[in-house]
C-alpha cells in the first residue's frame, strides 16, 4: 500500500474514537522515494515494475531454456501460457502467416502486463503497478510506433495516409470530415484509450480495494464489529473478482494491439 494508506493503520483510528475516516484518494498513489541511484530515484512501482519483469523473463528461460520433447510440468505451464496467446488473440486477430513474427511480443506484454496487475493482491506488495499511468502509457506507445511504422511500411505514405484517415471518396460531402476524425481518432484519440483503459480499470480496483480494507479496520471498534465483517467479506469478493480484471485487461490490452496491427496490415480499398 501507499505511505498514506499505511498511515492510517498505524494512527490506530476506528469509528467511535473521534478520528474520521481515512478516505483513500490520489495521495493513495504517491510513493516516496526508496534508494536512489545515480540520480534516478526507485520507489515502490519502480521495483515491482522491474521485479515483474525479472519474474516473466526468469519464468519462460526456465521453462524454455532446456526443453524437453516429453515437457515437465513447468515447460508444460510455459507452453501452454504462450499457446494461448500465440493461438487465441494473435492468430485469431492477425493470421497465422502475418501473424507469427508478432507472437513473441504480444507474449511479452499480456504477461508483463499480468504480473504487474497481480501485485494488487500480493501481500506487502498490494499495489497494481498498472494504476500508475505512466507504465500503461509506455507500454501503449510502443505498441503506437509499431503500429504506425507497419501501416507506412506496408502502404508506402500515400497508402499510409489513406490506411489511417479510411480514405473513400464513395462517402460524397461527408467525405472530408470523417477523413479528418478517422485522423484524429486514429493518430490521437487510440493511443490514449489504450492506456486509459488499462490504468482506469487497476486504478479503480485498487480504490474500491482499499475503501473496504480500511473501512475493515475503522470500523473495527464496538458494535462496529459487525459492519466490518460485512467490509471484510467485501474485500475478499473484491479480491477475486480482481483477480479476473487483472487477468482480463491484460488480454485486452493485447487484442487490441493486435487488432490495431491486423488494421495496418490490412489492404485499404
Amino acid at each position: 500500500m501507499s505511505d498514506a494508506t499505511t498511515l492510517a493503520f498505524e494512527t490506530d483510528c476506528h469509528i467511535f474514537e473521534g478520528c474520521g475516516f481515512p478516505t483513500p484518494g490520489l495521495h493513495s498513489f504517491l510513493f516516496k522515494p526508496m534508494f536512489t541511484v545515480g540520480g534516478i530515484e526507485f520507489n515502490k512501482p519502480i521495483l515491482l515494475a522491474l521485479l515483474s519483469s525479472v519474474i516473466v523473463i526468469g519464468f519462460f528461460w526456465a521453462a524454455f531454456s532446456k526443453p524437453k520433447l516429453i515437457p515437465g510440468k513447468l515447460q508444460m505451464i510455459g507452453e501452454a501460457g504462450y499457446d494461448f496467446v500465440r493461438r487465441g488473440v494473435v492468430y485469431e486477430t492477425i493470421g497465422k502467416r502475418e501473424g507469427e513474427k508478432y507472437v513473441p511480443l504480444m507474449v511479452s506484454l499480456f504477461f508483463f502486463i499480468w504480473m504487474m496487475n497481480i501485485w494488487s493482491i500480493i501481500p506487502l506488495a498490494q499495489f497494481p503497478v498498472t494504476a500508475i499511468i505512466a507504465f500503461p502509457a509506455g507500454l501503449a506507445a510502443i505498441v503506437y510506433v509499431l503500429w504506425v511504422s507497419i501501416t507506412f511500411k506496408r502502404h508506402g505514405f500515400v497508402g499510409g495516409f489513406k490506411n489511417i484517415t479510411a480514405y473513400d471518396k464513395s462517402l460524397g460531402p461527408v467525405f472530408p470530415v470523417v477523413m479528418l476524425f478517422e485522423f484524429l481518432s486514429n493518430m490521437l484519440i487510440r493511443p490514449f484509450t489504450h492506456a486509459v483503459r488499462l490504468f482506469a480499470n487497476m486504478f479503480a480496483g485498487h480504490v474500491l480495494l482499499l475503501i473496504f480494507t480500511i473501512a475493515s479496520w475503522y470500523l473495527l471498534n464496538g458494535i462496529g464489529i459487525a459492519y466490518a465483517s460485512v467490509s471484510f467479506v467485501m474485500v475478499i469478493v473484491m479480491t477475486i473478482f480482481e483477480l479476473f480484471i487483472q487477468a482480463l485487461q491484460a488480454y485486452v490490452f493485447v487484442l487490441l494491439s493486435c487488432s490495431y496491427i491486423q488494421g495496418a496490415l490490412a489492404e485499404h480499398h
